[in-house]
């Protein structure tokens, strides 16, 4: 366009002048070797401009014919490219479409028509076809070529690392990962495979590096950035909290900052000013974490942040907390144990119906049957209660890819993968579930489900104690089955022998039985 432009300039600029020189007339005259010649101005003009015009349509004519081997050349090779180019385009949508065939066929035409070194999409073809063609050595060591071409060195890593991760070798795939981290920190892949290596490592400061240079990258989001940082902190404050106080405490308080709703950021930053004497401010940062999300591991650290408090000092930080999260099950808990320790039956018994009605799960009732041997020893109402137990919902578990654990860890132990754990409830129980494992419910069904037959031991309790009417007749004593003992029942029906309408409490069991019975009702 710019050339049009100019073109019509010149044009315009050469008639304007033609025109100036026609309103002006003049003569020329020239003197040469003895003649003298006279002619028009305008005439003069016109000649001088063809004379320039003949001359560089000559230079033009001269310099194609001149250069015209070249320009035959370079026509064909720009035609050989652009079908070297189509034949490439053609593999790689072939190999994005999983179609072996004709991106091996493509790959040979491009090979053909583009040299390799300078067209790397075509080292690239021909690895990912060897790939559709299941030829997996072919594969790699095309990769392992990529690795001296500095352009193709990335992708080289890239490939040799999936090859590794798809045969199960870890290491292998995380030495690549991180030779890639090295050269290009912004990669997603090689860095989240290189942190994971450091952290399994324990080198949690290289980790931090990392999350560093991600981060200055912009290639992760600031607040992803800051949770990772968090995590890999809280894991430096655990690791070092017994034998560097100092740098715990530090790590711990950045954490925290970091996240401050974090529950293990807040459990570990508490830990270490704790052992610093610093009980006020711990117990801010659990405060303020137990608003966000109470933790039944907060409370317990709230609770005993001075060890030589008394129980009811206990108990009165227990309150406090749970004036923080009101008609909260953990809130109820934490009192209840707290008033459990210092001999509060009554307070200790409404909390825990209390977080039952909120929320009926296993350590809720597991709390309520402690509770009821504490105060009552009704070893009958404790079996009811551990049966109740063993039926009710899992607590909140710290799980991540399926496995569930007690602490908090960094990273996943399945997968490896950084702050995998959350802080919520796991699968079912087995015992939720025993009905679709034929195996598994041989062994378990007598033990949550009633008793055709009573116990002949019950029945002659029964008519010990006076009960009105007589006792069945006498039977063999049942197995007592090892998984825990049978829930007995009020009523009978028609089919079934007579038995007592109400079974007494069974005061004469053996402490020590009673304690097997209650740990043969955890399943878990």
């Amino acid at each position: 366009m710019i050339r049009i432009l100019l073109f019509l300039l010149v044009v315009f600029l050469l008639g304007l002048g033609f025109a100036w020189l026609a309103d002006r007339p003049g003569d020329m005259i020239v003197t040469f070797n003895g003649y003298q010649y006279e002619v028009k101005l305008i005439v003069a003009a016109v000649a001088v401009t063809a004379i320039v015009a003949a001359m560089m349509l000559l230079w033009w004519l001269t310099k194609s014919i001149w250069n015209s081997p070249y320009t035959i050349a370079r026509y064909f090779r720009v035609r050989r490219r652009d079908r070297g180019y189509q034949a490439l385009s053609t593999g790689m949508i072939a190999a994005g479409a999983g179609d072996a065939a004709l991106a091996r066929k493509m790959n040979r035409q491009a090979a053909k028509l583009i040299r390799s070194d300078q067209e790397p999409l075509v080292q690239l073809l021909d690895a990912q076809a060897s790939l559709l063609e299941g030829d997996h050595e072919a594969a790699r060591s095309k990769f392992e070529m990529m690795l001296d071409d500095p352009e193709m060195r990335l992708l080289g890593l890239r490939g040799l690392y999936l090859e590794a991760e798809r045969l199960g070798h870890r290491e292998a795939a995380r030495h690549y990962a991180s030779r890639a981290a090295d050269v290009a920190p912004q990669l997603g892949w090689a860095s989240e495979s290189t942190q994971e290596e450091k952290v399994e490592r324990g080198d949690w400061d290289g980790a931090l590096k990392l999350v560093e240079a991600q981060k200055s990258t912009r290639h992760i989001d600031p607040s992803a950035a800051n949770r990772r940082r968090a995590v890999l902190l809280t894991a430096k404050a655990m690791s070092t909290l017994d034998s560097d106080l100092p740098a715990a405490r530090q790590a711990a308080l950045e954490a925290n900052r970091l996240a401050p709703e974090f529950a293990p950021t807040a459990m570990i930053a508490a830990r270490a000013l704790f052992r610093q004497d610093d009980i006020r401010k711990g117990s801010r940062i659990i405060e303020t974490a137990w608003k966000a999300e109470p933790h039944p591991e907060l409370a317990d650290l709230y609770v005993h942040a001075r060890p030589g408090d008394a129980v009811l000092d206990r108990l009165s930080r227990a309150r406090r907390l749970q004036s923080l999260k009101q008609n909260h099950p953990e809130s109820s808990l934490a009192v209840a144990r707290a008033a459990l320790d210092a001999g509060e039956y009554k307070i200790a018994r409404e909390e825990a119906e209390a977080a039952i009605r909120m929320q009926p799960r296993e350590s809720a009732y597991l709390l309520l049957a402690d509770i009821e041997e504490a105060e009552t020893s009704d070893q009958g109402k404790v079996r009811q209660l551990l049966a109740k137990a063993m039926r009710a919902s899992r607590d909140p578990a710290w799980v991540a890819d399926g496995f569930a654990s007690e602490r908090w860890a960094p990273a996943s132990p399945v997968t490896g993968k950084i702050d995998a754990f959350e802080w919520r409830v796991p699968v079912e129980r087995l015992g939720q579930l025993i009905e679709q494992d034929e195996e598994v419910s041989q062994a378990v069904r007598p033990a949550i489900e009633a008793p055709s037959k009573p116990d002949a031991d019950m029945v002659e309790l029964a008519s010990e104690l006076g009960e009105s009417k007589p006792p069945p007749p006498k039977a063999e004593p049942r197995k007592r089955q090892e998984a825990a003992a049978p829930p007995v029942t009020d009523a009978v029906t028609e089919d079934e022998e007579p038995r007592p309408t109400r079974l007494p409490d069974d005061p004469g069991v053996n402490p020590e039985e009673a304690e097997q019975s209650q740990r043969r009702f955890r399943l878990f």
